[in-house]
């Protein structure tokens, strides 16, 4: 079926549209990160400076916040990759019983909205008294991303044949072993994509560390952001935009180093049984 020039016409204006959607925003935050008198509108800055980032660098609370999201997010990923491997490897290997109904219910749970549950879970933590501990809440977001990242993990561990483990078993290699040497590496896409999602997810999180952190130091960036909004409506537009502009880094820092990961692929039509 062949498309018409006006078809595709519609096609392009619909995407120059999206594109402006996005670029305008991001057009905002670049210029108005260097203009000590930045707005609302999109304007090219009378002085270009560089000031509106040296205030938030050297501002000791915005590095904490920084350090705190960092920490909160890398150690989500980290361990939701780990717990994740371990919970996928019986469900990509072993025929269970109750297989089924157990992928189903994480199915389920990965459609279960986060603010559903922070009720109960905020009850929970006074209770446990683990209110206002980051590392309690770096933990119940590691659970709150497992269902996802398991039910990921499975679907990348599937596509490992297991005749290349079978020959690492003849070999004296252990499941752990195998699954360490064998199956790991051969999932290096699989692992990225899902560290990568688990992290920008909790980088991104404002909800739940506004929720169960409630001493200002330990605050991590995605809610120290809202500082610069003020009363009576007045906004630091340009130190806004250039906090926003350092927290998109990590980010962009880690997709990059990533994508080499990503996309490669499986490749493993040329692994042989040795």
């Amino acid at each position: 079926m062949r498309i018409s020039k006006k078809e595709k016409a519609v096609h392009y204006v619909i995407l120059v549209f999206l594109a402006l959607c996005f670029l305008l925003p991001l057009l905002w935050i670049l210029l108005s990160s260097v203009d000590l008198h930045a707005g609302q509108a999109i304007k090219l800055p009378e002085k270009v400076t560089l000031e509106n980032y040296s205030s938030i660098l050297l501002d000791p609370a915005n590095l904490r916040s920084f350090a705190i999201g960092l920490f909160i997010s890398l150690g989500q990923a980290a361990i939701v990759v780990l717990v994740a491997g371990l919970a996928a490897y019986p469900l990509s290997r072993y025929r269970l019983k109750y297989k089924k109904s157990f992928l189903l219910s994480i199915l389920f749970m990965t459609a279960l909205p986060i603010t559903a549950v922070m009720v109960p879970v905020y009850q929970l933590f006074l209770f446990l008294r683990l209110q206002d501990s980051i590392l309690a809440t770096t933990l119940f977001l590691a659970a709150s991303a497992l269902p996802y990242g398991i039910w990921m993990m499975k679907n990348f561990m599937d596509s490992v044949p297991l005749e290349l483990e079978e020959s690492a078993w003849v070999d004296g290699a252990s499941v752990l072993t195998g699954l360490r040497k064998i199956v790991a590496p051969l999932m290096l896409p699989g692992i990225f994509t899902i560290a990568i999602f688990t992290f920008t997810g909790s980088w991104g999180n404002f909800f739940v560390p506004y929720i169960l952190l409630q001493t200002q130091e330990k605050l991590p960036a995605s809610v120290t952001l809202y500082q610069f909004f003020g009363s009576y409506g007045m906004v630091e537009y340009g130190k806004l935009a250039a906090f926003s502009l350092l927290y998109t880094l990590p980010s962009i820092v880690l997709y990059s180093f990533s994508q080499k990961y990503m996309s490669k692929g499986f490749s493993l039509g040329g692994a042989t049984k040795g």
